[in-house]
C-alpha cells in the first residue's frame, strides 16, 4: 500500500472509508439489453462470468432494480440526470440527426460532480443526442470516446430477414470524428483500456468514470481474444469479454489501492431483445423483454461493490431503480443537487443496512412518449390498459436476424403480486382490490405532476429536451 492516509467515518452500522482527500471515486458500468438472467451468478448458461460474480459475492446483489424506461436512450436520460426521462422531455432512442437530446439546463452526473472538483468520463455509447451540444463534453464530462447513439443505428436498422451488415458508425474522441468504424471487435477493449488508463492517470483525483459498453447489443462484435471461448456462441463470448473488462477495473482499482475508496456499480438500460434468439440475453423468467414494461423489459441486474463498506453478500430485495444512481452519489460526494426537482432517491440507507430502510416506496412505468403503463410498490405491481409489443407471438430469430413481433393490448387493469408471482401472470385485482386503489392513488398523483398520454392528462411539471437550433417542432 502507498503512504496515503485513509479516514473513516461511521454512520449508524456502516462505515464509509476514503482517502485523506475526503472523497470517493466512482465507476458506473452500463451494459446495453443485458437481461436479468445473463450474469453466472444469476443463472446464465453456456458460459461464465467470475469477475461479475465476485463483485456479486463481495458487494451487494439488488434483485429488484429498475431502469427508468424499458429503451436505451431514455434509460440512459434517467440514469444520468436523476429523473424520470418523461420529466425532462425524453423519450426512446435519438438516433443519427435526432432533432432532441438532454437540455443544457438539466444537470448530469458529470456536472453533478464537477462541483466538487472531480475529474470525469464517458466511454461507450452516450445516447443523449448526437448534436454537438448534447455531447458528454457540453455536459459535464472531460473525455469522452465512444458512439453517440445504438451501434445499429447507421443508417438504419434491418428488417426480419434482412442480414445485418456492420454500419458505417462514427466514433468520436472528445466533440470530434475520428473514424467512421465498420469494425467493432476492438471497442469493449479500447473502452475498456481507456478506462483503466484514466483510473491510473487521475489515482490522486475524486474521480468518475461512466462506462458504458455498447455490447451485447446487436450487432454482436467480439474480441479474437474471446471468439469461440463460450458453449453459448457469439452471445456467450461476448457476455466472457464484458466480465473480462469489468476484471480488468476492479484489477486496476487494487493494483492502486483505491478499492476502500471507490463505489463500483455495474448494471443496464433495459432488458434482452430477446427475439433476436441466439444473439440475445435471458429476462430470467420475467415476462417479455425489451420495449415492455414488463418486468423483462425494466427489471434489470445491477451490483454495487464497495470494499470496507458495503458488506460482502449482501442481497438486497428493496425497490430501486437506475434514477436512484444520480442522488445516491450526490450523498456521497457531498455535491448539491440541482435545483430542478428529480425522482430519484438516495441509496446510501441500504448501504448502510439500517433496519427498515426503503428508501423508494413506488416506481412508476412511463413508455412511449408519456404514457403511464404500471405503478409498484415493490410488492405488487398494477398495469393500466396498453398496447404493448410482445415477444410470445412467433419463434425468435437467429443468427442476427430478428424474429417478427406482434402486439397485443390489455383492456382492462391487472393487479400482479410479485411477491409470488414475479412472471406477472395472474390477475388478483378481484381479490385484492384495496391493494389496487392504493396504487392508483399513486398512478394519479404522478398523472398530475408528469402527466399521461393514455388517460389524456397534460401534467403540470413536464420539462421540455433540448432541440437542435434548426427543428421548427
Amino acid at each position: 500500500m502507498d503512504s496515503r492516509l485513509f479516514l473513516s467515518a461511521t454512520f449508524g452500522s456502516m462505515t464509509l472509508t476514503v482517502s485523506a482527500a475526503g472523497h470517493v471515486n466512482f465507476v458506473v458500468v452500463n451494459l446495453d439489453d443485458v437481461g436479468y438472467g445473463d450474469f453466472s451468478c444469476n443463472g446464465a448458461y453456456g458460459y461464465r462470468t467470475p469477475n461479475i460474480d465476485r463483485m456479486a459475492a463481495e458487494g451487494m446483489r439488488f434483485t429488484h432494480f429498475l431502469a427508468a424506461q424499458p429503451i436505451s436512450g431514455a434509460s440512459r436520460a434517467g440514469l444520468l440526470t436523476g429523473c424520470y426521462p418523461n420529466r425532462i422531455g425524453f423519450s426512446g432512442a435519438p438516433g443519427p440527426n435526432s432533432p432532441y437530446g438532454i437540455h443544457p439546463d438539466e444537470m448530469t452526473l458529470g456536472e453533478l460532480l464537477k462541483q466538487k472538483g472531480y475529474r470525469t468520463a464517458v466511454y461507450g455509447k452516450w445516447h443523449l443526442g448526437d448534436a454537438r451540444s448534447f455531447l458528454p463534453l457540453q455536459n459535464g464530462f472531460d473525455e469522452y470516446y465512444g458512439l453517440p447513439y445504438s451501434n445499429d443505428m447507421w443508417p438504419f436498422h434491418p428488417q426480419q430477414g434482412e442480414i445485418f451488415n456492420f454500419p458505417d458508425l462514427p466514433t468520436f474522441d472528445g466533440n470530434e470524428i475520428v473514424g467512421y468504424n465498420t469494425d467493432q471487435t476492438r471497442f469493449t477493449t479500447d473502452c475498456t483500456e481507456r478506462a483503466t488508463g484514466f483510473i491510473r492517470r487521475n489515482r490522486s483525483n475524486p474521480f468518475l468514470i461512466y462506462l458504458a459498453h455498447s455490447m451485447p447489443h446487436v450487432p454482436l462484435a467480439v474480441s479474437d481474444k474471446f471468439r469461440g471461448k463460450s458453449e453459448q456462441g457469439l452471445y456467450g463470448d461476448v457476455m466472457m469479454e464484458i466480465d473480462w473488462s469489468v476484471g480488468e477495473v476492479l484489477k486496476t482499482l487494487r493494483e492502486l489501492d483505491l478499492e476502500e475508496n471507490t463505489l463500483v456499480i455495474l448494471t443496464s438500460d433495459n432488458g434482452p431483445w430477446t427475439n433476436y434468439g441466439n444473439h440475445a440475453g435471458s429476462a430470467g423468467g420475467l415476462r417479455e423483454a425489451k420495449a415492455t414494461t414488463f418486468d423483462g423489459g425494466n427489471r434489470i441486474p445491477c451490483l454495487m461493490y464497495w470494499k470496507g463498506t458495503i458488506r460482502p453478500g449482501t442481497t438486497c430485495n428493496r425497490l430501486a431503480s437506475n434514477i436512484d444512481i444520480f442522488p445516491t452519489l450526490a450523498e456521497l460526494s457531498l455535491a448539491p443537487l440541482p435545483q430542478r426537482k428529480i425522482d430519484g432517491v438516495s441509496l446510501v440507507p441500504l448501504f448502510r443496512g439500517e433496519d427498515g430502510a426503503n428508501p423508494r416506496e413506488s416506481f412508476v412505468y412511463y413508455f412511449n412518449k408519456n404514457d403511464l403503463e404500471a405503478v409498484t410498490d415493490g410488492s405488487c405491481k398494477l398495469v393500466f390498459p396498453h398496447r404493448h409489443v410482445t415477444y410470445g407471438a412467433y419463434a425468435p430469430g437467429n443468427d442476427g436476424q430478428p424474429g417478427r413481433l406482434d402486439y397485443l393490448f390489455m383492456y382492462k387493469a391487472e393487479l400482479y403480486d410479485l411477491r409470488r408471482d414475479p412472471g406477472e401472470r395472474y390477475d388478483v385485482i378481484s381479490q385484492r382490490p384495496e391493494v389496487a386503489a392504493r396504487l392508483m392513488q399513486i398512478a394519479d398523483r404522478m398523472r398530475e405532476e408528469l402527466g399521461d398520454d393514455l388517460t389524456r392528462v397534460k401534467g403540470r411539471e413536464r420539462r421540455e429536451p433540448g432541440l437542435t437550433k434548426d427543428f421548427n417542432p
